[in-house]
């Protein structure tokens, strides 16, 4: 049985000739065609010699190679319709772009652009230039440079101002992030000494001076934006840190992580720290996210005073996490949306999810509820149920927000394998389960991608 399959395999020349391979010379060279051939045929004979295939037919075995074709030429990353609940999800990229990003990103995508070239005289220019204005301005402090992603944004800060020397910080702010993020280790990467002073819950104003000495580089304050500690706790206010900074001439950072650039109070949310106020508290740098609450590109900026972002930009680290043209553009654009804020709550993506109204999401729960009801399969019960939305990616951990969403259960058909269903249509629905059914949260859901959730075949 074995020796028989075996002999039944075509040789590699024949699926080369074969008239459903043929067409996808159009698309990929020979050589590419024929080495996905030899590997669909490799495997088949591992799978006969295991025992695990008892019987073959050509069909199958062209199939196979044109699956693992098509495989290459499709996207690896494909549109979500995002039902998760969750409105930065990191998993999904974060914050979505406003559309004047999108089309700036159009514009820098399809030709040169004046990244580092002074178009006054034709000298080479600064690339951060671009958003370093708008930075200033928004935040009020002297200078600004931008990096790939705010955990460059510490790791270069600190290696510019404190490699070789201590960096005095709170047990209680010693931060673990998504991702196995953890700040003691970025900061042993850096070059500089952790210095842990109080305790994890509490920390006083005379700990850091208790340990400031000859080798004190800086004194490093981090927002815990992804966790709170309630109870018996006590630490150091900004303004507190920066005044003993200033009495013993050292430099005050601070990491706001998912820093926001207007004060998301005035929206109905939390109270989130907003990057101006710790600029007029005297901090001499602030690092923080452009694609959390700033909903913005991936990217980390550093502002603050003028000699330590110059010094942070000199740095030849700088070079190696610095961003390309199409996050600058991004960037840009997002930042230029801040300058008018009684707009902004229409057209930054990022707060008109947070900020929708809830009778516009029971409406939109309600157009889903009847579009699936129309399209599944008997046995499936729908309904538009009240739940929690979250804003994600560490950002204001404790802050659910009410929404509504829609239910789906079967009595024979577990949540989690509708989940994987809805995971695996074209688009990919993302919804979540929660309390044993399969969820769809309309919050995260934009209008136009409802006609694109697709539902899956009864069972």
């Amino acid at each position: 049985m074995v020796k028989s399959l075996l002999r039944s395999l075509p040789s590699v020349d024949e699926l080369l000739r074969d008239p459903e391979i043929a067409p996808l010379y159009s698309k990929l060279s020979a050589q590419i065609v024929k080495d996905s051939i030899r590997s669909v045929l490799e495997r088949l004979r591992e799978e006969i010699l295991s025992g695990r295939l008892k019987s073959l037919a050509r069909s199958s075995i062209t199939a196979r190679i044109k699956e693992d074709l098509e495989a290459l030429l499709s996207s690896g990353l494909k549109p979500v319709v995002n039902a998760s609940g969750t409105v930065v999800h990191t998993h999904l990229g974060r914050a979505p772009l406003p559309e004047e990003a999108v089309e700036a990103v159009r514009v820098a995508a399809r030709g040169p652009v004046s990244l580092e070239i002074n178009l006054e005289d034709g000298s080479r220019g600064e690339r951060d230039s671009h958003c370093e204005a708008l930075i200033v301005r928004l935040t009020g402090c002297e200078a600004a440079c931008i990096v790939n992603n705010n955990a460059a944004a510490v790791f270069l800060t600190l290696n510019t101002l404190s490699s070789g020397k201590e960096a005095i910080i709170s047990r209680g702010e010693l931060i673990e992030i998504g991702g196995s993020f953890r700040l003691p280790e970025i900061m042993e990467r850096s070059g500089c000494i952790l210095k842990e002073v109080g305790t994890t819950n509490r920390t006083h104003l005379h700990d850091y001076i208790d340990a400031i000495g000859e080798n004190t580089g800086l004194l490093l304050k981090v927002h815990k934006s992804n966790y709170n500690i309630t109870g018996f706790t006590k630490e150091v206010s900004l303004a507190e840190l920066v005044a003993v900074g200033r009495r013993y001439g050292i430099p005050v950072v601070e990491d706001l992580g998912s820093g926001s650039l207007v004060d998301l109070s005035k929206y109905g949310l939390k109270k989130e720290p907003v990057v101006d106020e710790s600029i007029k508290k005297g901090v001499d740098v602030v690092t923080f996210s452009a694609d959390k609450l700033l909903g913005g590109p991936q990217a980390g900026i550093i502002a603050g005073r003028k000699e330590f972002v110059d010094k942070i930009r000199r740095n030849p680290l700088k070079r190696a996490l610095r961003v390309d043209k199409l996050t600058l553009s991004a960037l840009e654009a997002t930042l230029r949306l801040y300058l008018n804020p009684e707009e902004l709550e229409k057209r930054l993506p990022i707060l008109v999810y947070l900020t929708r109204q809830l009778k516009d999401i029971e409406e939109a729960a309600h157009r889903i509820k009847d579009f699936l009801s129309s399209r599944l399969g008997k046995g499936f019960t729908i309904e538009v149920e009240q739940s929690r939305s979250i804003v994600g990616s560490g950002a204001l951990p404790d802050c659910t927000i009410p929404t509504r969403v829609v239910t789906v259960t079967h009595p024979e058909i577990r949540a989690e394998k509708i989940f994987n269903h809805f995971l695996h249509s074209d688009p990919p629905v993302l919804g979540r389960v929660e309390r044993e059914k399969f969820v769809l949260d309309a919050r995260t859901i934009d209008v136009n991608d409802i006609e694109h959730i697709k539902p899956l075949s009864n069972g």
